[in-house]
């Protein structure tokens, strides 16, 4: 375990209050421990709310963590996705190699919980985020830190504002390489060559492996979108392979891909690299970095991630769901739900309504086309249009957890969100 129980645990201790969305008056000024040891029932709980389900997320942690042991790889989930220490821990205790994060100020959150070896998937050039890392390996240098660059000016500006930093061993960097239309990346091997051996002349920097995003070049399962992610994991594999037979490396090196959508594709073109340090004489990690899968959804993964495909021994279920209350119903076929933008995600895809809530409650047709502020607008087809009252709530699945949890500071972990009666088990800390 690389983090500190005791100041997750400590999350427990914090009293609940106004800032708290979803949690009544009656809840405010008791810990988190008092109201877990109550096990209130969700239907305590106002609306909206995000819910997480405590077994989801147990079982979604342990089918990956076995899926990358057989496949004899590391893991070290983007911890961005829930920024839930609490969720980390429980990564960590699985066997995850380390924690993910995309900015330094993330960074600084994992280390005031004592995560002791994080991966930065990005480039580091923040002169403060810098000399603070170079501060905090100066001060425990047992704290693996790891950062990306993509450019020769990258590099020249990172060991510059590390002239003026506190002494310390110098910082990881993996050359990451991107690809045509990305993101961030050099856009060609022979660029990322000359990023490594400006690494390698740095006075504060030490080369320590490539990585890089293939989710970036494709959204979907198209033939066209899965060639386009296999022919760039074959860069990623390429490069590490030159930079190791030019004696680039000074030490062991990490090799890091993987999101939540293409993690087969890169189990099968990087995982067979730990099997080849022998050949060159470099001790190779091989990383991968999904996010989603511990939280999983019912919209873009459920439709991507090869662990939740049909006949899937033991497929990544989704653990997060909206519960929203029907405030009205204006028209025939339309309801008015109390939750909107600022609750629920939908950059990829609106809200999937699924039953109402409660013991009489049942399976619902209905589909969500709009979401304000504050409102989602339910349509529903004409033989369901009685069937919803004013007051009722309705369950939604939802799209993409990066961007919901982003919007609760304190999320109920649940029993079990298919019981007719939920109760609440846990309470989740999120940091954004």
């Amino acid at each position: 375990m690389s983090i500190d129980e005791a100041a997750v645990a400590a999350l427990a201790d914090r009293r609940i209050g106004p800032e708290h969305k979803g949690m009544p008056p009656a809840f405010w000024g008791r810990t988190v421990r008092e109201l877990r040891d109550a096990a209130p029932g969700l239907d305590q709980l106002q609306t909206p709310v995000l819910t997480v389900d405590r077994a989801a997320v147990a079982g979604n942690i342990a089918v990956m963590a076995d899926w990358v042991r057989a496949a004899g790889v590391r893991l070290a989930p983007h911890g961005k996705t829930t920024m839930a220490p609490q969720v980390w821990a429980d990564q960590l205790a699985a066997g995850s190699w380390g924690i993910t994060l995309a900015t330094v100020w993330q960074t600084q959150v994992a280390r005031s919980f004592g995560v002791a070896r994080v991966l930065l998937a990005n480039a580091l050039v923040d002169p403060v985020g810098l000399r603070w890392v170079a501060a905090e390996s100066a001060r425990d240098p047992s704290f693996e830190f790891y950062c990306w660059a993509d450019s020769v000016e990258t590099v020249a500006l990172m060991d510059a504002h590390l002239r003026t930093a506190p002494d310390s061993e110098p910082i990881r960097v993996l050359v990451e390489l991107g690809g045509p239309h990305g993101r961030t990346g050099a856009r060609t091997v022979e660029q990322a060559h000359a990023v490594a051996r400006a690494i390698e002349a740095a006075s504060r920097l030490t080369l320590a492996g490539v990585g890089g995003y293939e989710g970036a070049l494709a959204h979907d399962r198209t033939a066209t979108g899965i060639r386009a992610v296999r022919d760039y994991l074959g860069e990623i594999a390429r490069l590490h392979r030159e930079l190791a037979a030019a004696g680039r490396y000074r030490g062991p090196a990490v090799v890091t891909a993987g999101g939540s959508a293409y993690p087969e594709l890169a189990l099968e073109y990087l995982a067979p690299l730990s099997d080849e340090q022998g050949r060159e004489g470099v001790a190779t990690t091989v990383v991968l970095r999904s996010g989603a899968y511990v939280i999983h959804d019912d919209g873009f993964y459920a439709s991507m991630s090869p662990l939740a495909a049909p006949g899937c021994a033991r497929p990544l279920r989704s653990a997060m769901h909206g519960w929203a209350r029907t405030l009205s119903r204006p028209e025939p076929g339309l309801a008015l739900l109390d939750a909107g933008r600022r609750d629920l995600p939908f950059d990829e895809g609106m809200p999937i309504p699924q039953r109402v809530a409660g013991p009489l409650g049942g399976a619902l047709e209905a589909t969500v086309s709009a979401l304000n502020d504050q409102h989602a607008f339910l349509r529903l087809p004409g033989g369901a249009a009685t069937e919803l009252s004013i007051g009722a709530v309705v369950r939604l699945g939802l799209s993409h957890p990066c961007t919901a949890f982003d919007k609760w500071r304190l999320i109920p972990v649940i029993d079990d969100a298919d019981a007719p009666a939920p109760r609440v088990v846990d309470l989740l800390h999120t940091f954004f």
